[in-house]
């Protein structure tokens, strides 16, 4: 009896190369499906592909920049071209945080973060929901953060660019529930990826400084997200649309 979650799914992760990505990547291949990864560095999303490979999984890797609507429009061509549908996307890909505060950033500050974290997203539902629209099904899921509920000193741009995610995300998912689409959104706090290893690499307090804002104290692994987003993909969370779940250790809880 096949038990697999996504069994023949076709699953899009974004930004699928590198921390929470990977991880889900990896495991919505365990569950049975078929990965497509779309990120810049190809190095690294084959390195993902030959990995799921090895252990009996299907993956394919999509060079891919978020920001670009015509790699946009490219990487859902050749998926439909592939696969023929799109069950579940994961819009995950995002940049490093400009540790700022308001009035120092800068415009190209301004312009990768947002061109990235929310134009990026809104790129990928874009072209997204018209194939799960013709199909009447499909689930998306969007990358914000626990940015995205709530602010912090120095990160004002980041904030902005999450917190536009759930706006994005929120009303997706009300233009589409009759469609038989949901969209919802995941909120990281801070997770043990490359991102956030290079930003604890900028200052030897930031590590420190971080975990006094995490209740559990310690980070958060990108399997803890992956495992959500699966769970919001699953049919387990079918009655569930329009909504973030916040996954950060109490880091949305602290004063």
């Amino acid at each position: 009896m096949n038990t697999k979650r996504f069994q023949d799914k076709v699953v899009l992760v974004t930004g699928g190369n590198s921390g929470i990505g990977r991880a889900t990547a990896i495991a919505f291949a365990k569950e049975g499906a078929k990965v497509v990864i779309a990120a810049r560095r190809e190095t690294l999303g084959k390195e993902v592909v030959n990995e799921i490979e090895n252990t009996g999984g299907e993956a394919v890797f999509i060079k891919t920049d978020v920001t670009v609507p015509g790699d946009i429009e490219n990487l859902l061509k050749l998926i439909v071209e592939k696969f023929g549908r799109l069950d579940c996307a994961f819009n995950n890909a995002g940049t490093d945080i400009p540790i700022k505060r308001t009035a120092n950033a800068t415009l190209d500050d301004f312009n990768t973060v947002i061109n990235t974290n929310l134009k990026g997203v809104w790129l990928c539902m874009k072209y997204e929901l018209p194939i799960m629209a013709q199909q009447r099904s499909g689930v998306i899921v969007n990358c914000s953060s626990v940015a995205g509920v709530r602010g912090d000193e120095g990160v004002s741009l980041y904030s902005a660019s999450k917190h536009g995610v759930l706006g994005l995300t929120k009303a997706a998912a009300l233009e589409n529930a009759h469609r038989n689409i949901r969209v919802n959104a995941v909120c990281p706090g801070f997770i043990r990826t490359p991102m956030v290893e290079h930003m604890i690499s900028q200052s030897p307090q930031m590590e420190e400084n971080v975990l006094t804002k995490m209740p559990v104290g310690r980070l958060g692994k990108p399997e803890e997200i992956a495992g959500a987003v699966l769970w919001m993909c699953s049919d387990a969370a079918s009655f569930m649309t329009g909504k973030e779940m916040v996954i950060g250790g109490g880091q949305a809880i602290h004063s």
